[in-house]
């Protein structure tokens, strides 16, 4: 990546919700020398919140704003020539993303987004992973609770297992939270494409291979109840899952035959039976265009919960761990999942990349193979907890 840039971070869609709560963290929290900015598609409204950020830190009053739009490919170019590193929280990212990730490896400038959209995903390795490695852009999808929570959470159980032995790992996610009006549009807009997702898939597991000597899998796991957590399990069929296993391809630190598998954890069995039958009405729903648009209009985008409604919020990913006769039981725990914590994630998923001696990688890469140890310590040192339980 060229070191000759104007701009450390720029936070693409800065005026939307979750971009401003990113932009208001590296405010409180970017170190002094960090040359950071904020691009969008409205000048006035990126003053605005510039306003607001110098409220929280003075210095914040002479940050650059880059006028920029996803249909203005001049633009966009601009914004990624300009920077080492681009955030960008504008989705739903297979509507409004490839631009952005094009520009990051075509200019060798890494990149880092909140996305949950596996077909997104799985469309830019295909389109643009080659690039990247050319270039030495680091292109780093899903870098908030979707999903360093579970990324990291794999990574930091696997180190607490016996090494080079075969390893299963199941993650049980639990939450007390609103979810985010763009997640939601990403969910429906998911669950309304399967047949395309599946497709875009089979294509980058064509391009990307297995890994050579090592078995690496996810097991779609079937409801229960978790003998070790105590909780009913229900398969949660996300992105998730298809992260962890890449970061297990991609290091042998994971052993020579790793397998995932990913739950939501409930505490009674009449929730988990709720739950099954919400998730199944809402992929009907999702299917039937007038029930799809009725309900992304009545929960929109850009709009999120109150501080204090984020305050009362929580997470935990509990995770079990075997390998040689040995289990172990870790957690990842945080405050609101859909929008403090993972605006936090990507604010220092993005200084992670500016300033930490990482490893050396390019291409299309997870959270736990671009920035590993780095990243985790810097989200425990900023309050995401990683504990043995």
């Amino acid at each position: 990546m060229a070191a000759a840039r104007t701009y450390d971070i720029v936070v693409f869609g800065a005026t939307g919700f979750t971009g401003e709560l990113t932009a208001a963290y590296l405010a409180e929290h970017a170190p002094a020398d960090c040359r950071w900015e904020l691009a969008g598609r409205s000048t006035a409204k990126l003053e605005a919140v510039r306003s607001r950020l110098a409220a929280i830190n003075p210095a914040c009053a002479d940050l650059a704003l880059l006028q920029a739009d996803v249909a203005d490919p001049a633009s966009i170019a601009a914004v990624a020539a300009a920077t080492k590193v681009v955030i960008t929280t504008v989705g739903p990212y297979l509507q409004y993303g490839e631009a952005l990730v094009a520009a990051c490896a075509d200019a060798g400038t890494d990149y880092v987004d909140l996305t949950g959209e596996p077909e997104f995903v799985d469309l830019m390795y295909v389109a643009h992973h080659d690039k990247a490695v050319a270039t030495g852009a680091r292109i780093v999808h899903a870098c908030g609770f979707d999903s360093i929570p579970h990324d990291l959470g794999a990574y930091f159980t696997v180190q607490q297992l016996p090494a080079g032995e075969k390893a299963t790992v199941r993650g049980v996610v639990r939450s007390g939270a609103q979810f985010s009006g763009g997640t939601f549009h990403s969910a429906m807009g998911a669950m309304s494409r399967q047949g395309a997702a599946k497709k875009a898939l089979a294509a980058r597991r064509a391009k990307e291979g297995r890994p050579e000597g090592r078995k690496v899998r996810w097991v779609q796991g079937k409801p229960g109840r978790d003998s070790v957590l105590g909780y009913y399990l229900l398969p949660m069929p996300t992105i998730d899952p298809l992260v962890v296993t890449r970061s297990a391809a991609a290091l042998d630190a994971y052993g020579p035959d790793f397998s995932y598998s990913h739950f939501a954890g409930l505490k009674t069995l009449r929730y988990t039976v709720g739950g099954a039958l919400g998730v199944g009405s809402l992929v009907v729903a999702a299917n039937i265009p007038p029930l799809r648009n009725a309900l992304k209009k009545r929960i929109k985008q850009g709009e999120g919960p109150s501080e204090s409604r984020r305050a009362k919020s929580w997470f935990t990913v509990d995770f079990v761990g075997e390998a040689a006769g040995k289990t172990v039981h870790t957690r990842v725990s945080g405050g609101d999942p859909g929008y403090s914590e993972t605006s936090k994630m990507l604010a220092e998923s993005a200084l992670s990349l500016v300033f930490d001696d990482n490893p050396k990688t390019a291409g299309q890469v997870t959270t736990a193979v671009a920035m590993g140890d780095n990243l985790l310590a810097r989200l425990q040192l900023a309050g995401i907890t990683f504990e043995v339980v």
